[in-house]
């Protein structure tokens, strides 16, 4: 009697049931410095959040170095607040979240939790650029502002956004710092007080930093 053959399942029905795990390499952030060095970060992984990348962030601390240390860090458009979470690692003082996705600010709020640095920090679930007209950071100390808005402003909401960008400029205290990331959607002209600020290309990606010293007119 011939032997009956035995069934096997294609490799495509495999792949199917297999997780990949490169699914989740995404959703993983940690904290590259200072004293939550390699700290988890809680991240939804939706497509509302963007967070700068790791080796992006890395470099940005690199250039910013010691000056980190004793600013008010304040990080617009937060999401994941990856940006504000490094500064508070690194010796900034205090930090402030903006960030209007409400799910994205309970992850936000668990991070903090995580670090046990609730007290050294404020979280505002609004609109960047409502709260901004309805707020005023203290000046006591020097800002370290981020802006890291989603790309389509660059485009959609540039004029609002540059005008919001020359305001902080104005109204920060002296030796303040901003850090700007954008896509090639960034309009270089548009950027206010262009000749005094540093940017750097990361592949498609601009960093701009600029410091408010007091040698320079704003």
């Amino acid at each position: 009697m011939a032997k009956r053959k035995k069934k096997h399942k294609s490799a495509g029905s495999n792949r199917s049931k297999k997780t990949n795990p490169a699914a989740k390499v995404d959703n993983e952030l940690r904290i590259i410095g200072g004293r939550f060095r390699r700290s988890r970060l809680k991240y939804s992984g939706l497509d509302v959040t963007r967070p700068m990348k790791d080796r992006i962030r890395e470099s940005v601390f690199n250039l910013l170095g010691k000056r980190v240390e004793g600013k008010l860090a304040i990080d617009l458009f937060a999401g994941t607040g990856a940006l504000g979470l490094e500064a508070i690692s690194r010796g900034s003082k205090r930090a402030i979240f903006i960030e209007r996705h409400f799910p994205t600010v309970d992850v936000l709020k668990e991070n903090v939790a995580h670090l046990d640095i609730a007290s050294l920090v404020e979280i505002f679930p609004s609109d960047t650029f409502y709260w901004w007209k309805q707020q005023t950071p203290e000046k006591t100390l020097p800002w370290l502002v981020f802006c890291s808005p989603p790309y389509a402003f660059f485009e959609d909401r540039r004029q609002e956004l540059m005008t919001m960008l020359a305001e902080i400029l104005q109204a920060a205290p002296e030796d303040s710092l901003m850090v700007i990331e954008a896509d090639p959607r960034l309009s270089m002209e548009t950027v206010p007080h262009l000749d005094d600020w540093d940017f750097r290309k990361y592949g498609a990606i601009q960093i701009g930093i600029y410091h408010k010293s007091a040698k320079k007119e704003i």
